[in-house]
């Protein structure tokens, strides 16, 4: 605050000495410090209509988005996954566990997604335009959401790792993405996006592939439905089963339709006998 600097000059007007002479007091210095940063751009309310602004890093995914949409011809396979294997081995596996370090069904179908490249390891890779680049291990992004916004912290080479060590990852990445405290690194584009949102209740979804990756992975909510029973030893005509939707949108310059069919057949077989990933 410059009212509080004394000037030596003529006048009593302040020269560089004075400031550079200067010591702010106590008062001053605490004052200055309790002044609230700068708020971002308010709210403009007009005539039946309120605009709200965008960040930057909005703006920044929004166009990254369109251009995505625009220029990458996308089509999509889905298929249907039943669980109750893969939900008993999470039982088990959760059973030597604190209660803290519990590992989710999202943990275990991320690893599924991670081993289906390695089987089917085309849909790995990314268009360069002269060359299709072949990646040697998968990094997914996650999808989080952030109050409004969306951040995908990446797990990096899930393929090599265990499904403990990719729970504890994705517990750390989400945390950070709740406290804003993710690094460049941590959000970097990785090979493969994963797409959940089954908490929504929504049955399933198609969602934008994110360049320069090929397949992007969307789930929906886990529900019982009921199927056939093949138990020929059964007198039951029919059998309950916990169900989920995945969506996979490939981009068709890289992987053509019946090598999204391979993936998903390998994802699919991945997730109906999980204890085929111990392998």
């Amino acid at each position: 605050d410059i009212s509080q600097i004394g000037g030596t000059g003529p006048n009593g007007r302040i020269v560089a000495d004075d400031v550079t002479a200067f010591v702010p007091s106590e008062a001053g210095a605490v004052a200055a410090a309790a002044e609230p940063a700068a708020a971002g751009p308010a709210a403009i309310a007009g005539d039946g209509f309120v605009d709200y602004p965008v960040s930057e890093a909005s703006r920044e995914i929004a166009a990254r988005l369109t251009k995505s949409k625009q220029e990458v011809p996308h089509y999509y396979l889905s298929v249907d996954l039943e669980l109750d294997a893969l939900l008993s081995l999470r039982e088990t596996l959760n059973a030597s566990l604190p209660e803290d370090e519990q590992l989710t069904v999202n943990d275990l179908m991320l690893k599924a997604a991670a081993l289906a490249m390695k089987t089917v390891p085309d849909v790995n890779a990314s268009w360069m335009e002269t060359v299709v680049r072949s990646y040697t291990r998968c990094d997914i992004n996650v999808v989080v959401g952030v109050g409004d916004g969306l951040v995908h912290p990446v797990v990096k080479d899930a393929g090599g790792k265990g499904v403990k060590a990719i729970s504890d990852e994705v517990r750390a990445l989400v945390e950070g993405a709740q406290e804003g405290t993710l690094s460049a690194e941590e959000c970097a584009s990785g090979t493969f996006t994963i797409l959940n949102l089954g908490m929504y209740g929504v049955k399933s979804a198609q969602p934008i592939v994110s360049q320069p990756q090929a397949a992007t992975l969307a789930l929906g909510a886990a529900e019982e439905r009921v199927l056939p029973n093949d138990d020929p030893e059964s007198e039951q005509i029919y059998r309950l089963a916990t169900m989920v939707t995945a969506t996979c949108s490939f981009d068709h310059r890289v992987v053509d339709g019946a090598v999204g069919a391979q993936w998903l057949a390998a994802y699919k077989k991945l997730i109906e006998s999980p204890i085929t990933m111990l392998l």
